[in-house]
């Protein structure tokens, strides 16, 4: 994309020698040199990546004691807004998931925006009564949804979109680009998507009718089980909840803010109604699950008696 949003033609380029063991990464600004005009055949060299606005990272693992853990991704380049798509039926919104996707939001000065989809098949309610006190935007989407409010959302806007496998991620992003034609699987007997987006890509959105300006670009992601934070600072997990900041005043220097810290005042501010004791849960199975006491790789998680805490 050109300065202003114009969209120049698509040019075949390869990584050059000198920029060493530097990634390219989707959502990359780069310098190219050589035949740029686009034609067949034409091949292009990326000599130059411009500084980037944002990463967006993700670790295979929440353990950062395993070199599996410590394996660091970056999702994408210069993205400003992470569109977090979450079903409200088959499969059932997981909490956990998302506060990890806010988590990695936040610490990449990336803006969350929560989408909700099959919301034909049941209500938002839960799920945004666990977030009320975050005021995260939000938009639901349905089948027949004209999809206008999400179009709005994300023009002008460089946006990426993570979710589970079997959530409609790639059903959404066909009918936010119809020409993009992003493989569409179905949801198993056991509530679990199939893998069907395998590869990151950068998608220009159409301009929707009657509106001016730049309709933005969407970058659609493989459907993941899990979001490691095992590069995210135990100081930086708590950004992803704002709820709980204010009462962590209270502790005692240095507290770790664990179940078994002694004088933490963290629990005493959900006795006093001040957060959802599912949030300070939450908080606690990330900081568990970041020092190696979790396993990410098994079976979600979930707080008792709770049907949206899995991760």
């Amino acid at each position: 994309m050109l300065p202003g949003g114009t969209v120049a033609e698509t040019v075949t380029a390869m990584r050059a020698r000198e920029l060493g063991r530097k990634s390219v990464v989707v959502g990359d600004r780069v310098g190219l040199v050589g035949d740029t005009s686009g034609a067949a055949g034409a091949l292009a060299r990326i000599v130059r990546i411009a500084e980037r606005s944002s990463v967006l990272r993700r670790t295979a693992e929440d353990d950062a004691t395993t070199a599996e853990g410590r394996l660091e991704r970056v999702v994408v380049a210069n993205a400003d807004q992470l569109v977090i798509v979450s079903a409200l039926a088959d499969p059932p919104p997981r909490t956990g998931f998302i506060d990890r996707c806010l988590v990695a939001a936040y610490d990449a000065g990336i803006e969350p925006l929560l989408c909700l989809t099959k919301a034909d098949l049941a209500g938002p309610e839960q799920v945004l009564g666990y977030y009320t006190e975050l005021e995260l935007p939000y938009v639901l989407v349905r089948p027949d949804s004209d999809l206008d409010a999400l179009r709005a959302l994300l023009a002008g806007r460089v946006s990426v979109m993570v979710g589970h496998s079997g959530v409609g991620k790639s059903t959404l992003v066909n009918r936010l680009v119809p020409e993009a034609a992003r493989a569409v699987g179905v949801v198993s007997a056991i509530g679990r998507g199939r893998h069907t987006s395998t590869s990151a890509v950068a998608l220009r959105l159409p301009p929707a009718p009657g509106v001016d300006g730049d309709p933005g670009w969407i970058v659609d992601t493989p459907g993941v089980r899990s979001f490691g934070l095992a590069h995210v600072s135990a100081e930086s997990l708590l950004h992803g909840f704002a709820d709980l900041v204010e009462a962590t005043v209270d502790c005692p220097p240095n507290c770790p803010h664990t179940a078994d810290a002694p004088d933490c005042a963290l629990d005493a501010w959900v006795a006093a109604g001040k957060a959802d004791p599912r949030r300070l849960a939450s908080y606690r199975r990330l900081l568990a699950s970041r020092s190696g006491e979790g396993d990410p790789r098994g079976e979600p998680e979930r707080n008792p008696g709770d049907p949206l805490a899995g991760s």
